[in-house]
């Protein structure tokens, strides 16, 4: 569905150093970048959009769609700077967060550590309660121990509570009994596992719920800030980590679905850049100022139902995204033992890089660009944010003495070591998972990502890098794509007979809960009939498997045995169609289409632009000084071609083409980057 004449929409992202907006009106772009405010984020997103609106002298919220992804959520769990929570559980289960899996992340690593729980053992308590795997209760909550419980809790000074019994996934009646008891006597949030996710596996369970209560909070307030406002409007989306968006007039208080909606936005944004530009195998590699995020879509975007952030097992649908954390704010510093480091530590957006000139002291990644000649100063955001060569250069003088290194050396090796961490990265997602990094182009984004994709494709083999138009701020255009989604699931542990037969009956018997739950929740999202589009998939395995694949289930007369073999196969290398075969949970995507901006193209020519050179400048690469030409990108016309050196600015963004790439622009605006 494309946009529509008279209709507005914005994407919002909310990061670590800048708040990005992108607004759409009648398939015209409108960008603008404001600085994030770490201690109320609202606040940056509430002058960002006002300023673009006043900028294009929008007076009113009417016919303005806006999708919010916001780190909110993300910030919280990885700071640990969450609420105060209490956990209730069956009793004899209290420690089972702290117990967690046998997994180890490091095998051969004696001095591991586990991450702390989210809540303390003091905070956890056991309650009298039985419900067996059957769903059959056979212990009911004592009201007596209930009420005693309530007086204890009011004494704690908590912000919300996590509820996570045995089997409430199968009947959720003693979790419901509790959670009502104690809304009625401390109203405060409350999460309960059965909602949350209704799903077997105890500890992934627990760990979600505890992880939506214990951000519950924070996120709440982020959203009645915005809806305050009265420069924001009361209702907007909300961006979730499965790639789609849902109104807050409908949230159903499960934070835990936007840990990783900013970068699913990224995700979004550039699949569909990719797609239209034609190439459909790629790996998205998305560096802001905090972090750097990667996905590889093979095809289609990547999708899992489980991550871990910060140690924490969190398992909802999302875009499958690995971070690491390796910015333009990462801090340069020497270890222990005397070697150059970069990051995990970033600068943020307060006092940020050395060059920002806020009275930041630590060398980032930003500022070994600048140093090294490839971000010009004048030039940065548009000319509007001016940047302190001079005090960077004192800075950077100062640390290679320290490390005995020329200053050329120290800042290029600053970047080397961050290009290494984002390599190791990209290759989580795509060696390591058997896939080949030349089959597939690389779409870089974010507002550091130009800077490092040449370099990072060079030692991959990567052999084209798309930077797509606004590439600083593709999360929040990304958003712009994303369509109305809510995801459902439930736990049923059926055999499948050797035939596959008996078993489509229960299977639409369960199908047929979960999509009248969807119709309704959509309904009310403003989406029915045709506009909704419901898919249907199995959780399925080989029996005694710890781990499942995901089977799509069109109808009765799908061949899911033969499917799940087949991928099988194809994931692990071998299948054994003599085993019997197990179906864990169902799961169903509702999905309403929402208007989305035109991506228009242009004809190609071979006119060389006269105003695209803005500057001639001195820049290093690899220890030599090369007399670069600096190009204003919106100069540039499709089928132009640069030979590098180069650095082609934006305003939110640099690329930077080395001596041995060539760069062209291609119909859609997009820059392509091949090594000569």
């Amino acid at each position: 569905m494309q946009e529509k004449n008279g209709f507005r929409k914005i994407g919002v992202d909310t990061g670590g150093t800048f708040t990005d907006i992108v607004m759409s009106v009648n398939g015209n772009l409108f960008t603008h970048k404001v600085l994030s405010t770490p201690q109320n984020p609202a606040l940056a997103v509430i002058k960002g959009v006002s300023e673009i609106l006043n900028q294009h002298n929008i007076n009113s919220y009417d016919d303005v769609e806006i999708v919010h992804g916001s780190t909110v959520a993300t910030n919280a769990l990885l700071e640990h700077r969450g609420a105060r929570i209490a956990v209730i559980t069956t009793k004899g289960f209290e420690d089972i967060l702290e117990i967690g899996r046998q997994t180890r992340p490091n095998l051969y690593d004696i001095n591991v550590k586990r991450p702390s729980p989210l809540v303390h053992a003091d905070l956890r308590f056991g309650i009298n309660e039985r419900t067996l795997h059957t769903g059959d209760i056979q212990t009911n909550v004592i009201p007596s121990e209930l009420d005693e419980l309530a007086i204890h809790l009011t004494t704690l000074e908590l912000d919300a509570i996590a509820i996570c019994f045995l089997f409430s996934y199968v009947n959720p009646k003693n979790e419901q009994i509790v959670a009502g008891h104690l809304e009625d006597k401390l109203n405060i949030p409350i999460s309960c596992s059965h909602q949350i996710l209704p799903e077997y596996r105890e500890y992934a369970r627990f760990s979600t719920t505890v992880a939506n209560a214990y951000i519950r909070p924070t996120l709440e307030k982020h959203l009645s800030t915005l809806t305050s406002s009265d420069e924001f409007p009361n209702s907007f989306r909300l961006m979730l980590s499965n790639g789609g968006c849902i109104s807050t007039d409908t949230f159903e208080s499960a934070g835990i679905q936007t840990v990783l909606s900013g970068p699913a936005g990224g995700v979004i944004g550039a699949y569909q850049i990719a797609k239209t530009a034609g190439y459909d195998k790629i790996i998205t590699f998305d560096m802001g100022g905090t972090s750097t995020d990667v996905s590889l879509c093979d095809g289609d975007i990547s999708m899992t139902t489980e991550s871990t952030i910060s140690g924490l097992s969190i398992k909802v649908p999302l875009i499958d995204i690995h971070t690491v954390g390796a910015g333009g704010g990462s801090i340069a510093y020497v270890d222990s033992g005397g070697a150059l480091r970069v990051g995990p530590e970033s600068a943020g957006a307060d006092p940020g890089p050395i060059c920002y000139g806020n009275n930041g002291k630590d060398i980032t990644v930003t500022d070994a660009n600048l140093f090294l000649g490839r971000i010009m100063p004048t030039l940065f955001l548009g000319g509007n944010m001016s940047l302190s060569p001079d005090v960077t250069r004192q800075y950077i003088n100062k640390f290679s003495e320290h490390i005995g290194l020329s200053a050329y050396e120290a800042a290029d090796g600053i970047l080397k070591i961050a290009n290494a961490a984002m390599e190791r990265a990209i290759k989580v997602i795509s060696v390591e998972r058997g896939f080949d990094t030349r089959d597939f182009a690389l779409v870089s984004f974010g507002g550091a990502g130009g800077l490092h994709a040449a370099f990072l494709a060079e030692n991959l083999g990567i052999q084209n890098v798309i930077i797509p138009p606004n590439g600083g701020l593709l999360s929040a255009y990304g958003m712009l794509y994303a369509d109305v989604v809510k995801d459902y699931s439930q736990t049923v542990l059926l055999k499948i007979a050797d035939d596959g037969s008996e078993i489509h009956q229960q299977l639409e018997v369960g199908f047929a809960s979960l999509i009248a739950r969807a119709e309704s929740d959509m309904k009310n999202e403003g989406f029915e009939g045709s506009q909704l589009n419901l898919i249907r998939s199995l959780d399925m395995r080989y029996e005694g498997q710890s781990y499942e694949l995901s089977v799509a289930y069109i109808d009765k007369n799908s061949d899911i045995v033969s499917q799940f073999h087949s991928l099988h196969e194809q994931r692990f290398s071998y299948a054994r169609p003599e085993a019997s075969v197990e179906i864990v949970n169902l799961r169903l995507s509702a999905i309403g289409e929402t208007d989305k901006p035109d991506l228009t193209s242009a004809p190609q020519t071979e006119e060389e632009p006269p105003d695209a050179i803005i500057t001639q400048n001195a820049v290093v690469f690899e220890g030599e000084t090369y007399l670069t030409n600096f190009y204003d990108r919106e100069s540039l016309l499709p089928g132009n071609q640069i030979e590098g050196p180069a650095i082609i600015t934006e305003f939110s963004a640099t690329t930077v083409v080395p001596p041995y790439f060539s760069v062209v622009v291609d119909t859609y605006g997009n820059l392509i980057l091949q090594m000569k």
